[in-house]
């Protein structure tokens, strides 16, 4: 019988939240690498349009001396992000036309959305939401009394999906006294949890927020977010078993990413490393095409080559599914391989 790991003391997380690395040359200088290498210099004028954030957990994860780490190819400003392509806008899904001023973004159906925080622990370049207006989509009033109205008066919804930024950043009476007011809702049967805070900050998962998801009234879905396996760590291990052993359903969504995991040997590997720490892959998404980030788009005809040699070499249970998120479409579309 497997012993469930022992989550961090309370609070800890937060003093190594406030000690992450957001200058450029410490990061480089932490990595072994020179600016030059990547044609930018030590103020980067794309880091302060984009402010660099990355935990210094996450940045011990890195290959020292590796321009080509996949780790790092997540978080470094380059000169590439201001490299303008067609397709490529500030609002690619739509998101920005769903802005009401309470913080529930309702994008399909029986699900509604809430934009929790607009703070992350770690701010990947790819990042969707790197252009969002988070200040004008955020919920009303301290409590999220404003938001919470809106889902109460729908009775059609059954599922509260926290967003954000990482709603995780928030503190842990703040977020157990949202997750009680959602469960208050009648018609509300589940609370889904997106977060990247797990894998980049694994000191997250404490003591005080494994212990309000044990006691929690409804079932609690983690949709974590790793995109290769070096990410996984022990701490990370340590964590997600910390989250499972509480009673979470733990699900991967992960981007494909030039450069970083657009290999079915990598995707393999992470799938397998997840199914280890009880997650199960859940979708591998095409990129969306925010602007600044088309440097890492891998094409829709690569992307099914790589996800036929993963059938082939997965169970049906370890293979992601994988979409892309069209502006107004009721669901994530499916991306399939010919003859599915």
């Amino acid at each position: 019988m497997k012993i469930a790991p022992d989550p961090w003391p309370a609070g800890e997380w937060r003093r190594h939240l406030s000690g992450g690395v957001r200058d450029l040359g410490e990061l480089l200088d932490l990595v072994g690498l020179d600016a030059e290498v990547f044609g930018i210099g030590a103020t980067s004028p794309v880091a302060l349009r984009f402010p660099l954030r990355v935990p210094r957990g996450f940045v011990s994860r890195m290959r020292r001396g590796d321009p080509d780490d996949p780790l790092l190819r997540q978080v470094l400003p380059t000169p590439a992000e201001d490299h303008e392509a067609p397709g490529f806008n500030r609002n690619p899904v739509g998101e920005l036309g769903l802005i009401r001023g309470d913080g529930v973004l309702s994008k399909y159906h029986g699900r509604a959305l809430l934009i929790a925080t607009g703070a992350c622990a770690i701010h990947c370049r790819y990042c969707f939401r790197r252009h969002f207006p988070y200040g004008e989509g955020q919920p009303g009033g301290k409590e999220f009394s404003v938001a919470l109205d809106r889902v109460a008066s729908d009775g059609s919804i059954d599922e509260v999906i926290l967003s954000g930024g990482d709603p995780l950043i928030l503190a842990d009476d703040r977020l157990a006294g949202l997750a009680a007011a959602i469960a208050r809702i009648s018609h509300v049967r589940r609370l889904r949890i997106h977060t990247r805070l797990p894998v980049v900050l694994p000191e997250r998962v404490d003591e005080a927020l494994v212990g309000w998801i044990e006691a929690f009234s409804l079932p609690v879905v983690v949709v974590i977010h790793a995109n290769h396996p070096n990410e996984i760590d022990d701490s990370v291990v340590r964590a997600l078993g910390a989250l499972a052993a509480a009673g979470a359903t733990l699900l991967n969504q992960a981007v494909l990413l030039r450069g970083v995991n657009d290999s079915s040997g990598t995707l393999e590997e992470l799938s397998r490393r997840l199914f280890d720490c009880r997650v199960l892959p859940y979708y591998l998404h095409l990129l969306d095409r925010v602007a600044g980030a088309a440097h890492f788009e891998v094409g829709e005809a690569r992307a099914l080559e790589i996800m036929e040699s993963l059938e082939a070499r997965l169970p049906g249970y370890l293979v992601p599914r994988l979409v892309r998120e069209i502006e107004g479409a009721p669901s994530k579309i499916a991306v399939k391989l010919p003859g599915q």
